[in-house]
């Protein structure tokens, strides 16, 4: 699953601020969302783009760091021009706005194919309407969607609903995005917390989108990596008893044995697999560390 690979972390950096891009290097964040819409004034994109086209052709310098490229949307006057210029660039993957509908994928996919771009670069899709949520099992199912980023800010302004600290409003959405991530076997990313001098509420954010089943969250300010690795992140205690699962699954099949226990627990195929995978992510982080 794509999920071995760590996105506890998705830092929004605007493509315009060549400070931030800059400073990308060192954080510790999973990944960086490098924006060419929202967070890049109208008249400062074409700039943008070109910076981000030399950001990517240097990219060994991020290590590490998943980038992925968050262009206009095609019913913009930047979009297009956005596709073509990221088509062939060393970017992880291009993230695609207010996706609505497979048809939405498919257009986005047809100007990388005509701009030569690589075959296999992936795309990521903003959920962040309600129409994107009623068809997010077909965007989930398109060719080469890696993954989904849930835009829950906008999602909120559309549905009229409330910011709450428990998200009420926002749980029949996040669910079926979820259901649909994991049907499709695709990574999937919680939305952002906007109060940064909330962090009691921040936290309390992090722990419940780690419950619901997201693997990380999308963050606005680099003082908000720390609390998602560690919240997203598999404890040391949670990779200790997942290893005791491997060995006495592992020791119960040599003995021909049909049933394992572990601590008083029945271990099943679906628990094996769910503590292989947490090994591996632990082991993939530790070893970037």
């Amino acid at each position: 699953m794509s999920s071995v690979r760590p996105r506890r972390s998705m830092l929004y950096m605007p493509g315009s601020n060549s400070k931030a891009l800059e400073k990308g290097k060192t954080l510790p964040a999973d990944s960086l969302i490098l924006d060419l819409e929202d967070a890049v004034a109208p008249d400062a994109k074409r700039g943008a783009r070109e910076a981000l086209r030399e950001v990517l052709e240097g990219r060994r310098a991020y290590g590490e760091r998943e980038l992925i490229v968050r262009v206009n949307g095609l019913d913009t006057p930047w979009g297009h021009a956005d596709l073509v210029a990221m088509a062939a660039s060393r970017a992880d993957g291009i993230l695609l706005p207010k996706v609505e509908s497979a048809d939405n994928i498919r257009r986005a996919l047809t100007v990388l194919e005509v701009a030569g771009g690589r075959p296999d670069m992936p795309v990521w899709c903003m959920i962040e309407t309600p129409r994107g949520v009623l068809h997010v099992e077909e965007i989930a199912d398109q060719k080469r969607v890696a993954g989904l980023v849930m835009g829950t800010s906008d999602l909120t302004t559309d549905l009229y609903a409330e910011h709450t600290p428990l998200r009420l409003p926002m749980l029949s959405s996040l669910s079926m995005c979820l259901l649909a991530a994991r049907a499709a076997r695709i990574a999937i990313l919680d939305g952002v917390y906007l109060d940064l001098a909330d962090d009691e509420g921040y936290q309390a954010a992090c722990r419940q989108g780690r419950e619901l089943g997201f693997d990380g969250k999308t963050l606005i300010h680099p003082k908000q990596i720390e609390a998602a690795n560690a919240v997203f992140g598999p404890t040391e205690e949670a990779v200790t008893r997942a290893r005791r699962i491997m060995e006495a699954f592992q020791e119960a099949r040599a003995q021909g044995k049909g049933v394992v226990v572990v601590d008083g627990k029945l271990v099943e195929n679906l628990h094996v697999a769910e503590a292989r995978r947490l090994v591996a992510l632990a082991e993939t982080i530790a070893a970037r560390r």
